[in-house]
């Protein structure tokens, strides 16, 4: 091979560069005494509109946020340094006058923690918080951005103390933390401070698990343990992770609210108590939930969730699939692998059966509740998703293997999904259920149609008793309790073994 070939053909197998920033941003996190964040962002240039966006809302919380309500002292600069006019626009929005002369906006924007505000509160784990010891940031509670560069590159420097440790999905360099464009920002939660450190590997990908505690009592080596045989067992289930590494942020303080999915970690915002094994399973059983949304909807999703608008809340029909399909999948590779005995599995069902029958509106379909969940009262049924929207997802997995013999389901349909479609690719969101009929069954669509588009209870009864289980139910037709028949029929065993992942015999 002759030179010039030779460098043609290493250039062409060279790792693209990255592309450079538009969008860098600073945030002063030395000068904590006010909880706010001073960010500082340059750019080139703005384009021609000059609008400054920050979130209504954001991917994955289902809540309106408006973190406009948080940001105070918006300014903008030109290279000489001299103030260019702003004027605010609305509560998220803000115009920029000449913004091809900006070269520097300069803003503080307040934690969401503990500013009070009269609706809409932000969830703590979706929220932000700067205290003495340590900083928590949500992407879209601290960044906006200029109006059409949602899509640009973007750098972020965190000023801040020598000895914080810092979390975060987002990939380093030269002491910048980097995202391909806004969403990834948003998609990659930052957590920084007195923080314990750990680390392990899932299907071969590093999985990392931050930790800050407020009274230092809970430390991620204590997490990790605990975490361990959940964390095998989701790849198991899963096969491979569909990622390249994780991120666990555990953000251990006053108050107990839950957690955040992202496409590369997870945020959580829980009580700080003292580490006990009943503690470390309640953390576990909630990781799992979170770390099963390497599926959906971060690697399968439609085209709402894709492109998401940060200005105006748009619901994606599909939470039952994004949330309630995740919530099965959590207690089903725990009761797969042996981590969670079939009569605590079978238990849990029962609460949720339960609680979706007493607890909320049962009149609304899964589909009405995704539609409404940025409404106050889709808000008041949104819980609902991590109820029947689990409860159906299995009897949905329990369909599909029966119609194929014990070979495939919910699982392997999900999972065939993401190869057709996956993170870079969307599916139609008003045509999945079409596509779910062609892959399986005119059955399946119509299960769709009932217990999904339609309110109809979901048939737990006779769907189980395929398996040699039987719903005790009381004079009012609650759920009691499960029973496993132990004179089951040779089909009924059959089945079950294939839903307890056993499918290795075919169901004839």
């Amino acid at each position: 091979m002759n030179p010039l070939t030779h460098l043609l053909l290493a250039l062409s197998l060279a790792p693209a560069a990255p592309t450079a920033p538009q969008l860098r941003y600073t945030v002063n996190l030395n000068d904590r005494a006010d909880s706010v964040f001073k960010v500082t962002l340059r750019v080139d240039s703005l384009p021609p509109a000059g609008v400054f966006q920050f979130a209504s809302t954001a991917p994955g919380t289902y809540q309106v946020m408006d973190i406009g309500r948080f940001v105070r002292r918006f300014r903008a600069f030109d290279a000489a340094g001299r103030e260019i006019e702003t004027a605010r626009l609305g509560l998220n929005q803000w115009r920029i006058g000449a913004p091809g002369r900006v070269r520097t906006i300069r803003y503080e924007i307040r934690e969401t923690f503990d500013t009070p505000v009269t609706e809409h509160p932000v969830y703590r784990m979706c929220g932000s918080s700067l205290r003495a010891d340590h900083a928590l940031i949500n992407g879209q509670a601290v960044f906006g951005f200029p109006r059409g560069m949602q899509g640009a590159p973007i750098s972020v420097r965190l000023l801040r103390p020598a000895a914080w440790i810092v979390g975060t999905p987002l990939r380093q360099r030269l002491g910048l933390y980097l995202a391909d464009d806004y969403d990834q920002l948003v998609d990659s939660p930052i957590l920084a401070g007195r923080l314990t450190r750990a680390e392990t590997r899932v299907t071969g990908v590093p999985v990392q698990i931050l930790v800050y505690s407020k009274s230092g009592q809970i430390q991620a080596l204590q997490l990790l343990a605990s975490m361990r045989g959940m964390l095998q067992a989701a790849g198991g289930f899963l096969g491979r992770l569909p990622v390249d590494r994780y991120t666990f942020l555990f953000h251990f303080t006053d108050a107990d609210m839950g957690a955040w999915e992202h496409s590369y970690g997870s945020e959580y915002a829980l009580k700080d108590l003292k580490y006990t094994k009943a503690a470390g399973a309640a953390v576990t059983d909630m990781a799992a939930h979170e770390f099963f949304h390497v599926v959906t909807p971060l690697n399968l999703h439609s085209e709402i969730i894709e492109h998401f608008n940060f200005e105006t809340p748009v619901p994606s029909r599909h939470l039952w699939l994004y949330e309630g399909a995740t919530e099965w999948a959590a207690h089903k590779m725990l009761l797969e692998s042996g981590l969670k005995p079939l009569e605590e599995y079978l238990a849990g069902l029962v609460g949720k059966i339960r609680y979706d029958r007493l607890g909320f509106d049962t009149t609304y379909s899964l589909t009405k509740l995704a539609l409404t969940s940025y409404s106050d009262s889709g808000q008041r049924q949104y819980g609902n998703i991590y109820m029947r929207g689990a409860v159906v997802a299995g009897l949905l997995d329990i369909e599909l293997l029966e119609l194929s013999g014990g070979q495939h389901g919910l699982r392997d349909l999900i999972g065939g999904l993401s190869k057709t479609y996956g993170k870079k690719r969307a599916f139609p969101e008003d045509s999945l259920f079409a596509i779910v009929g062609k892959r399986t069954s005119s059955e399946v669509r119509d299960f769709l149609s009932r217990y999904v588009e339609g309110s109809e209870h979901p048939p737990v009864r006779e769907f189980y008793a395929k398996l040699g289980i039987t719903l005790i139910e009381d004079e009012k037709g609650l759920p009691v309790r499960f029973e496993v028949d132990s004179n089951a029929t040779p089909a009924q065993l059959r089945l079950r073994a294939a839903w307890l992942g056993k499918r290795n015999v075919p169901i004839s």
